[in-house]
């Protein structure tokens, strides 16, 4: 696909206060770049990115009151042997103005949270300093995407989160939209993220269909 996956127009729009129609109704786009699919859901509306044919997507039933989320309409999509991600709210902050306030690591190749970062997304840099790591990379649809990792995260918390995430936040050109995807489980991060100033705008599960792809 050349340009910007049509997908990113909706989080951009999102990011700004702009919602898809809230009327139950399902987007079916193109699928994502590197083999990968998703699907998106915003209020009462679901953006599904994907090889598949719209028709046959739809036929499965799903709905933007949570049916893209269902476990047996994500499988479906995977196909038999695709990987299915997680179910991470979807969050957005924007950069603050000041020089960057974390250096570049270039020793944390082999770390966990790189390593997984460089799986799903691209042009991904890696920054930080004794409070923890952080990423900023191109991820879904294109979008600049954020994510941490606390260097003791045993001990506490939100408030060593919330200042690394701000630090974070001057890593990205002042006013420009940054995300974030993180699990709704992980609730010591989500309050971390939500009390650094980012704002919730959705959910998303990313996949890797394990269908044969035409030739």
């Amino acid at each position: 696909m050349n340009g910007p996956h049509p997908l990113l127009t909706y989080f951009l729009d999102a990011a700004d206060g702009h919602f898809p129609p809230a009327e139950g109704q399902v987007t079916v786009l193109p699928p994502l770049a590197y083999g990968l699919e998703c699907a998106v859901a915003f209020t009462a509306h679901a953006v599904i990115a994907t090889a598949l044919p719209a028709a046959e997507v739809h036929a499965q039933g799903p709905d933007g009151y949570g049916g893209s989320m269902a476990p047996d309409f994500l499988r479906y999509l995977a196909g038999r042997g695709g990987w299915v991600g997680v179910t991470d709210a979807v969050l957005v902050a924007r950069g603050t103005p000041g020089p960057p306030q974390l250096p570049r690591r270039t020793d944390a190749d082999d770390h966990p949270r790189v390593r997984y970062a460089r799986e799903l997304r691209t042009d991904v840099g890696v920054y930080g300093d004794e409070r923890g790591l952080v990423t900023l990379a191109n991820g879904v649809a294109g979008r600049r995407e954020l994510s941490i990792e606390l260097g003791q995260p045993d001990q506490d918390s939100t408030g060593l989160g919330r200042s690394l995430l701000r630090a974070a936040l001057t890593l990205v050109p002042a006013g420009e939209p940054v995300f974030a995807a993180v699990s709704p489980g992980n609730a010591r991060s989500l309050r971390a993220f939500l009390a650094a100033g980012f704002a919730p705008i959705g959910s998303e599960v990313v996949v890797r269909p394990g269908r044969l792809r035409p030739v």
